[in-house]
């Protein structure tokens, strides 16, 4: 009978190991992250035993799901501003901290000269350009500002067609619906964009740094609290710091 008692009580705790260990934090992602992500929830759940699951999109909309309620433990924005904005409206219960700067690229799958950049999209060879709705997405918002600074703007206002996020400007890019798109370099780096087409990184100076945020937000605090801590945590750390560095992010 005492035989059978341990037996029943070490069932028990092992059971609640493998509930502690299949914990789940819900991370809310910026577009540009698609790729990175899956690289640091492998490596965090080596560390931790946390598994790390990611909703994604452009930053402005993830940031209003947090407003209306949507369970995010964690935000990964793609500027400093969404999170930082949370912050101070009490959705997030710690500063943005930045773990990453983006590098704005132009991508093409079609014949297009690229050699003259974000200056050379005029040229009347070259037809729909494709950009991240800049009200929502920091990336779009860049791609403005390098087309202003190069003083293109408004030549190229007619050829310009808006994505929700950088993944539908890859989209539009992939099925050649846009010539060229403005993207992000962590997403022509990706395995699963490997040989297609061509693409240059658009000159620092024509730009604002994109310097992307991360803050644990209320619900994780709440809800999630240590699990939300080790994350926050984690994408500041060397590891991580190497993971966003080999998939063409420049570093805080």
């Amino acid at each position: 009978m005492k035989f059978l008692k341990k037996i029943f009580l070490l069932s028990l705790l092992l059971m609640h190991g493998l509930v502690a260990n299949a914990e789940t934090l819900t991370v809310a992602i910026a577009a540009n992250l698609k790729y990175v992500f899956e690289e640091l929830a492998t490596e965090f759940k080596q560390q931790t035993g946390i598994e790390a699951q990611s909703a994604i999109g452009a930053s402005g909309k993830m940031a209003t799901q947090i407003r209306n309620g949507a369970p995010f433990d964690v935000f990964m924005s793609a500027d400093m501003e969404f999170p930082e904005k949370l912050y101070k409206d009490g959705y997030a219960t710690t500063p943005p901290r930045p773990y990453a700067y983006g590098v704005l690229v132009l991508w093409t799958q079609k014949e297009v000269d690229l050699s003259r950049g974000v200056a050379g999209l005029t040229d009347a060879g070259i037809g729909k350009v494709a950009i991240a709705n800049p009200k929502v997405a920091p990336f779009g918002r860049q791609a403005l500002k390098a087309m202003e600074y190069y003083k293109v703007r408004t030549v190229l206002q007619p050829k310009l067609v808006y994505g929700e996020s950088i993944t539908q400007v890859s989209q539009y890019v992939d099925s050649k619906a846009a010539d060229v798109g403005f993207s992000a370099k962590s997403i022509v780096m990706a395995p699963e964009a490997t040989g297609k087409g061509k693409w240059v990184e658009v000159p620092a100076e024509a730009y604002d740094p994109i310097a992307q945020g991360v803050v644990i937000l209320k619900h994780g605090s709440e809800t999630n609290g240590d699990a939300a801590r080790k994350f926050y945590g984690f994408v500041q750390s060397e590891k991580a710091r190497e993971i966003f560095a080999k998939n063409g992010y420049k570093l805080p």
